[in-house]
């Protein structure tokens, strides 16, 4: 996070109201209902400000009332939204106070359509109510209304205002026991994410150039800002156009303000869960940037999604649907639809997500499936792991990908890996989980890394191919012997098949199997003869009876003989049934012949069963030695805690 400044004073201003006003007045999960809107509604105050003298006037001309002349209304207030009540924040406290809360519904109805529908979503007018109920309406807004809490964009930027909304969530979030899905990402982390997606584009410096951004899971809008911020920074003549989509109200409330306070269109922040419905459907887009949720059931969305995969590659989730305990993998698939094709150009995406995409699911599985799909179209252009603490909510190893629909030529057919892990310096103060902070010398080192593409101990540059295997399946036959006991006999009693045969065929079966006790073979056939002749004392009898008499004598031996199959061949073991994991830059049967029949030289494999899957061991690739301490170094360790030890009981005795 940025170095404290005016938006870390703002939030000390914003958060005593907190303790010195509403806390009993309101559940600690209940405060965020009352801060955020009055945060976002002082700021829309003190943007309006320079002009609501103007507004006002234009508003008493108007034929037909203020909201059928919006636009013209908006054009005079210079922003996208205007407010036609004569009541500001300050006259609200000062002026006429006995009604207080009539003023403040004509200040809350006078604002344009598009900020009336940001108060309905943070329920503003019920809270409102409520403070006039119990009597701290007038003193809290009269906070709000003080030269102290100054919003103003001249006093607080862009910038510093998401800095606020972000940290002001993080603590409504800590307050409300959030999941730790629910987490907030830290603006360094945006930083480096919206460096490592311009970095690659040549042509961001054409004058008047149009950029478009989506973010799908987009809060509070941090993602969007940082990156409009840093292409701007680049190109001040680009014509960069926010595109976002957030299910969570109060998020999307904040995010919409913010949109119309930059002068964003705010129709262009969708609120709809993202997995069941796009919000853009016809539109893609040249960055798409976010931090879905980690480890969130979608369930809630199962059917929506369900039929978007039935479209195929039509839809979102052609690749296939991961678990249902999951999201990450849908949000992934949905990045990648979302950014424009190689033959418009092409798009980039940079999401940040947690360990479990590299490597869950097994081969044919769904998570697996999604990662093939990405690896064998040449979609992964890098992953970096990042180091842990690094956000507000959640402690957990995080890693960034970055993907293109159309790589340049020296990077196609490869990934790049950028260990990232160790890059972090230690907060003075914890927020939170967030216990480490990306430096600019940690993320300019990262974009080095990055823009460099040459291995080193930090960065790996591998081929799709060596990130996928085929899983064999290796079965052994099964070995047996043939044995006849009281134990078998009962076993045959009891099973089912064998009771729905006639009464008078099974005691003169059983009959015939007790005359043989003890009875044993070594071979199959021999067992198989036996059997055939104890059926034959009952006549006709189903293949059921056959099949339960040879299983209850069949006892599994290491040193018996295989069992042959009915197809011909032998049966198979499945207590010895194992899975082998052959690197697709392999010859499979000479593996089979070097690590299988090598060792199990009766063992085999049906292909027919074999699947293709692509997992990433980032661990392991960047794992390094650590050799174990000295001896004599843990001898002398010890030795030194016993005596430290001794002299502690010698004090206590004295």
């Amino acid at each position: 996070m940025t170095a404290p400044g005016k938006w870390s004073e703002m939030l000390g201003l914003v958060w005593a109201v907190r303790d010195k006003d509403l806390r009993f007045y309101y559940e600690r999960s209940e405060v965020g209902n009352v801060i955020l809107p009055l945060v976002v509604l002082r700021r829309l105050d003190f943007v309006l400000a320079p002009t609501k003298s103007k507004v006002l006037a234009k508003a008493a001309k108007v034929q037909g009332g203020p909201d059928s002349s919006a636009d013209l209304l908006a054009h005079v207030a210079g922003q996208s939204f205007y407010n036609t009540s004569k009541f500001d924040f300050p006259t609200l406290v000062t002026q006429d106070p006995d009604n207080i809360l009539d003023n403040v519904m004509d200040y809350l109805n006078g604002f344009s359509p598009n900020v009336r529908d940001i108060i309905a979503k943070f329920a503003f007018v019920k809270e409102v109510e409520h403070m006039n109920e119990v009597g701290i309406l007038l003193r809290v807004l009269g906070k709000f209304a003080s030269s102290e809490i100054d919003l103003s964009p001249q006093h607080v930027s862009n910038l510093d205002m998401g800095y606020l909304y972000e940290e002001l969530l993080r603590l409504v979030s800590d307050l409300s026991n959030k999941e730790a899905g629910d987490h907030f990402t830290p603006r360094e982390v945006i930083s480096m994410m919206v460096h490592l997606l311009v970095t690659d584009s040549l042509d961001l410096h054409t004058a008047g150039k149009v950029i478009t951004v989506y973010d799908p899971a987009c809060g509070t809008g941090g993602m969007l800002t940082e990156t409009e911020k840093q292409l701007l920074a680049i190109n001040e003549k680009a014509k960069v156009y926010l595109f976002g989509q957030e299910i969570n109200l109060r998020s999307h409330a904040v995010c919409t303000s913010d949109m119309l306070i930059k002068g964003q269109d705010a129709t262009n922040i969708v609120r709809k869960d993202t997995l069941a419905f796009d919000g853009f459907p016809d539109r893609r887009f040249d960055y798409v940037i976010a931090n879905p949720p980690y480890g969130v059931d979608w369930s809630e969305s199962m059917d929506a999604v369900k039929r978007e995969h039935e479209r195929g590659f039509a839809g979102r989730f052609g690749a296939g649907l991961p678990g249902i305990g999951d999201g990450q993998m849908l949000f992934l698939q949905h990045m990648v639809a979302k950014a424009k094709t190689a033959d418009e150009g092409g798009g980039r995406v940079a999401v940040v997500l947690d360990g479990a995409p590299l490597f869950s699911g097994d081969a044919g599985r769904g998570e697996n499936n999604i990662r093939k799909w990405l690896f064998e179209n040449d979609l992964v252009e890098a992953i970096i792991g990042l180091p842990p603490q690094l956000f507000y909510n959640t402690g957990i190893n995080t890693y960034v990908w970055v993907l293109s629909t159309a790589k340049r030529p020296e990077r196609q057919g490869l990934v790049q890996l950028i260990d990232a892990r160790d890059l972090y310096e230690k907060r003075p103060v914890s927020l939170g989980y967030k216990r480490h902070d990306l430096g600019e010398t940690h993320i300019s080192e990262i974009v080095r890394t990055y823009e460099a593409f040459i291995e080193s101990s930090r960065c790996k540059i591998m081929p799709n191919e060596e990130f996928g295997y085929t899983k064999i399946v290796v079965d052994r036959p099964l070995l047996a012997r043939y044995e006849l006991t009281d134990e078998t006999i009962a076993a045959i009693r009891s099973d089912k098949a064998f009771a729905k045969a006639k009464e008078a065929d099974r005691v003169a079966i059983i009959n015939a199997i007790e005359s043989d006790v003890p009875w044993s073979a070594r071979s199959y056939a021999e067992a198989e003869a036996t059997v055939t002749r104890w059926l034959a004392q009952a006549g006709k009898t189903a293949k059921a009876i056959r099949d339960c008499i040879l299983s209850a004598i069949t006892i599994a031996d290491p040193d018996g003989l295989p069992v042959p199959s009915a197809k011909g061949g032998v049966i198979a073991d499945g207590t010895l049934r194992d899975a082998e994991y052959v690197p697709l830059t392999a010859d499979i049967e000479d593996f089979i012949e070097r690590e299988v029949l090598a060792i199990w030289p009766d063992a085999w494999s049906d292909r027919g069963n074999d699947k293709v899957g692509y997992d990433v061991p980032f661990t392991r690739l960047f794992y390094k030695y650590q050799p174990p301490r000295a001896l004599e170094e843990i001898d002398a360790e010890i030795k030194s805690s016993q005596q430290r030890i001794l002299a502690l009981l010698a004090e206590v005795t004295g």
